[in-house]
C-alpha cells in the first residue's frame, strides 16, 4: 500500500461526496490550505488525521487504505488497528459546534464581501468625481 493510493482514495470519496477542501479542513480543525497539502502528499498524513477522515467520510479505513475485499489485511495488522484505536480514542465532535464553525466562517466572509463592496464604490465614487 501506497501512501498516494491511500491520497487518491481520500480524494475519490470526497469528491463523490462534493465535499470541498473547506469542509474537510473546518472538521479537521485545519487551515484549508494545510489540508490541501495534505491530499498533495506535500504534507504527511498522521495516523490520527488518517482515522479522523474517514470518519468525516463516513467510510471504512480499511477502504482508504485499498483493503478492500480483495486484500483483506492479517489478522496482526486488524488488531494493531483496534488495539491503536483504544490507546487514542477520538472523542466525536460535536455536530452543532462544527456547523457553528461554518456559520461563523460563512458570515466572516460576507462581512469580507460587503467591506469590499464599500470600498469598491468609494473608489468609484472618487474616479467619479475626479474625471
Amino acid at each position: 500500500m501506497e501512501i498516494k493510493n491511500v491520497l487518491k482514495n481520500i480524494e475519490r470519496v470526497r469528491r463523490y461526496k462534493d465535499y470541498s477542501h473547506e469542509y474537510m479542513s473546518i472538521c479537521l480543525d485545519i487551515s484549508q490550505a494545510a489540508y490541501s497539502k495534505i491530499e498533495r502528499n506535500q504534507t504527511k498524513l498522521s495516523v490520527e488525521r488518517l482515522f479522523k477522515i474517514a470518519e468525516i467520510l463516513e467510510v471504512e479505513l480499511e477502504d482508504l487504505l485499498g483493503l478492500g475485499s480483495k486484500n483483506q489485511p492479517t489478522l496482526t495488522n486488524k488488531e494493531y488497528l483496534s488495539a491503536y484505536l483504544k490507546r487514542t480514542p477520538d472523542p466525536p465532535q460535536d455536530d452543532k459546534t462544527q456547523l457553528l464553525k461554518i456559520i461563523n466562517l460563512y458570515e466572516e466572509r460576507i462581512k469580507d464581501k460587503d467591506h469590499l463592496i464599500k470600498e469598491l464604490r468609494l473608489s468609484l465614487e472618487q474616479f467619479r468625481t475626479s474625471n
